[in-house]
């Protein structure tokens, strides 16, 4: 019986252990998270999102607060059109974030960054370039273009002078966004070096509607697999969603798989961004804790915890401070939303907001707990302590246990204690 361990993931020069960690923002997905899959060979992940946020947190800036006290004007204002993103300091951001990661890397491995389409942040194009090209500038391994089709991306790029050595990949939820992903960019004569499918069982926004369950990771890929086949292109598929176990890993790099992306299990590694309290919520759920809904006010279904704070929660919106979600014209179905509310409650000082978040403020406080489908399994993995809680696993435990596991096992090793 195979292991993941006898398979390798080939990116450009590189030969790597087929094993990616997910990009999950904001933050979730650390620089200690994505170092420890470089170390041992694999690939991790930072993510951009919210990236001043970011810089604020783990390199004493004051990117938001100085944003806030820019538009603190604007604060009582349903138009929120004027509040915009210096361009500048989203290029610093986003570079000291990267040069900081790249520089403690350490092993054959690499690392990536994940780039979301769907943060608009009032200027779409302009902040999305920046973005793209500062993590360039910076020296990461390569770029995964995430939530969102991303037609336009390579164009924003293309006349960077790492545009063809950089890795670039994009992920997806259906042959027919690849289509168009490879039309559209097929005036840079560039393909993309490796492309994550990401099944209806993943974490957080999810590539498809409410009817989710419809659809199976396996046939997507499948599929997939047969088209670039007919058209002889050779581009790495790295399934994602739903890949618990090393033995479900291994069954994909047996059908042909290059490798695979995974981030449910290590959303309760020491290494990861989460609060530990949060963490515990995650081992305690059950699988009728877990929902599919459609609070994002990006339109995309978002899956989380039922018991996450920021459902139902009417906070007023922080976009002069974030604003990350805002559309071109400034605008944010949360919102709307919110000032519906307020109209109909014009006496109660504490309102509630039932059908959509604000993603930026709940994303940042840790109060919006997107998961994956088998989060209800965490709980198998580790062992309760005396009091109650959880023993948190080290991201190097994780990673290994997908390694080196053979069938539907998961280890528990005896390097499992509290944090």
């Amino acid at each position: 019986m195979k292991c993941v361990d006898d398979f390798r993931l080939r990116l450009g020069r590189h030969e790597l252990v087929p094993i990616m960690i997910g990009g999950m923002g904001v933050d979730i997905s650390t620089a200690d998270l994505a170092l420890v899959a470089a170390r041992l060979g694999g690939v991790g992940h930072i993510s951009d999102a919210m990236v001043p946020t970011i810089s604020d947190r783990r390199y004493n800036t004051k990117y938001v607060k100085d944003k806030l006290k820019l538009y603190k004007y604007n604060v009582a204002n349903a138009d929120k059109s004027d509040v915009q993103f210096d361009l500048a300091l989203l290029a610093e951001a986003t570079e000291t974030h990267v040069r900081h990661t790249m520089e403690a890397k350490r092993g054959d491995g690499m690392i990536l960054i994940n780039c979301m389409e769907k943060l608009t942040m009032n200027a779409p194009k302009e902040t999305l370039r920046v973005r793209l090209r500062s993590a360039l500038d910076a020296g990461i391994d390569g770029i995964t273009l995430a939530a969102g089709l991303h037609l336009g991306s390579f164009a924003l790029i293309e006349d960077h002078p790492r545009f063809r050595d950089a890795q670039l990949g994009i992920i997806v939820s259906s042959l027919r966004a690849l289509q168009l992903f490879i039309k559209k960019s097929a005036r840079t004569n560039r393909l993309p070096d490796y492309v994550v499918v990401e099944g209806p069982l993943a974490g957080g926004h999810l590539g498809f509607g409410m009817d989710w369950a419809e659809y199976d990771l396996a046939t997507i890929v499948a599929e997939i697999q047969a088209w670039l086949t007919a058209e002889k292109l050779d581009i790495p598929l790295i399934p994602a969603g739903g890949i618990f176990t090393g033995g479900d890993a291994t069954a994909f790099l047996e059908q042909g798989a290059a490798a695979v992306q995974v981030a449910t299990r290590f959303t309760v590694a020491k290494e990861c961004g989460l609060p530990d309290d949060v963490k515990q919520e995650y081992f305690k759920a059950s699988e009728d804790d877990i929902e599919v809904n459609g609070i994002s006010p990006t339109g995309y279904p978002m899956r989380m915890l039922k018991g996450s704070p920021a459902i139902g929660d009417g906070i007023r919106p922080n976009c002069e401070a974030y604003g990350y979600i805002l559309d071109a014209n400034g605008h944010c179905q949360y919102i709307d939303a919110y000032n519906r509310e307020v109209a109909a409650h014009p006496t109660e000082k504490k309102i509630k907001v039932p059908d959509k978040t604000c993603l930026c403020t709940h994303m940042r406080n840790f109060d919006l707990w997107t998961c994956g489908h088998y989060t209800y399994r965490l709980k198998d993995t580790s062992a309760r302590l005396a009091d109650g809680c959880y023993a948190l696993l080290t991201a190097e435990h994780i990673f290994n246990d997908y390694r080196f596991s053979k069938g539907n096992t998961l280890a528990q090793s005896s390097e499992v204690t509290a944090s």
